[in-house]
């Protein structure tokens, strides 16, 4: 069985290296990691960049990740959304899980457990 690719989107360097450290602890191979939201979406343009989930914080650097999720979801790639903000400011995502930040090696391993590669 092949690991699952994962993207990260998170705006905060430490925050996406521990993101990075956790997911390759829990066997997985981080597909991209991205600082901005139109990076994340120039790379999926291409369609040989797939990835087979993704961990997406919420707020980067003051621009909501949305559009990379509604991609996803168009795609049907499945996500999880990271904020320290609790409940998610857009409707729509309902069913997505949200973690709660600081994240844990628990929460990440719950969530990314339906992300398997092909």
């Amino acid at each position: 069985m092949t690991a699952p690719r994962i993207m990260i989107v998170e705006d905060e360097a430490l925050v996406a290296m521990m993101v990075e450290d956790l997911l390759n602890d829990l066997g997985c191979e981080v597909a991209g990691s991205f600082g901005a939201v139109g990076e994340a979406l120039a790379w999926l343009d291409d369609p040989e960049h797939r990835p087979d989930g993704a961990v997406l914080d919420v707020n980067i650097g003051g621009e909501m990740v949305f559009p990379v999720a509604e991609r996803l979801k168009a795609r049907g790639v499945p996500f999880v959304f990271a904020t320290g903000y609790g409940a998610l400011p857009r409707r729509g995502f309902e069913a997505v899980t949200v973690l709660s930040k600081p994240i844990s090696l628990g929460q990440l391993r719950d969530a990314v457990q339906g992300f398997e590669a092909p």
